[in-house]
């Protein structure tokens, strides 16, 4: 590392790394100061996924958050894409006893009782969701603080605490898929894999806007929606313009 002193400060010099031969070849394809279609924005997306492995296809948003009562807006629910979302699940079921042959059956990677729940204590558990039977959620509320950072806290708002097991290891395992805003008001959800059809990215992204437009409160004056993009995972943005 290289340290440098000039005029009494004493830093570190910082050595970029330069772009790849890949990246360099699609920011030919940006687009610059314009908005385009949703489908001209899907199609140079998966122009661009030019990896090996199967990229996801994300939307963000810039939602308004000012309401005219009360504080700002925010926002959280569970979209059920059309197409599916491509995304690969691990979905543990914490059930009672007398359940957990029927979460195994519905497609539960992890299916368990007050053992699953000593694994959720200790802080060793390796699920990226978490459905919950509602006579389980006494013994789970207290973990709160272990699952609620991770995302993983059941809510049953979100479908994540459920009698019907199978429907809801089966939506999670298809195409349902959690929002939620940030503080700033950006809000971002995959949509797809680039191995789907433009024509199902495009279903999948029409679903989704409609689904966050039906959140807005009336207490929100104009737009919900403020801004769009759409992008690849090593991929760059495209902003979408409103019809």
């Amino acid at each position: 590392m290289w340290i440098s002193k000039i005029n009494g400060y004493r830093g570190k010099r910082i050595i970029m790394k330069k772009n790849s031969k890949r990246y360099n070849a699609i920011l030919k394809n940006s687009i610059r100061d314009k908005k385009i279609s949703a489908k001209e924005a899907l199609d140079l997306v998966k122009k661009n996924s030019t990896t090996k492995f199967d990229e996801s296809i994300d939307v963000s948003l810039k939602i308004n958050l000012k309401q005219s009562k009360g504080g700002d807006l925010s926002l959280r629910t569970v979209v059920n894409l059309p197409n599916g979302s491509g995304k690969k699940r691990k979905i543990a079921v914490l059930c009672e006893p007398s359940k957990i042959e029927e979460a195994k059956k519905a497609g539960a990677d992890i299916a368990g009782s007050d053992d699953l729940i000593e694994k959720i204590a200790s802080g060793k558990f390796d699920f990226t969701k978490l459905i919950c039977t509602p006579s389980m959620m006494g013994k789970i509320g207290k973990y709160g603080k272990v699952l609620g950072p991770k995302g993983l806290m059941p809510n049953p708002k979100l479908g994540t605490v459920s009698t019907d097991l199978q429907k809801s290891v089966n939506d999670f395992k298809t195409g349902l898929v959690e929002i939620r805003n940030d503080k700033d008001g950006n809000l971002a959800s995959t949509i797809g894999r680039k191995s789907f059809s433009t024509e199902k990215l495009l279903e999948n992204y029409n679903f989704f806007i409609e689904s966050v437009k039906k959140e807005k409160p009336d207490t929100i004056k104009g737009e919900l929606i403020k801004g769009t993009y759409i992008t690849s995972t090593m991929g760059i943005s495209y902003r979408i313009g409103v019809k």
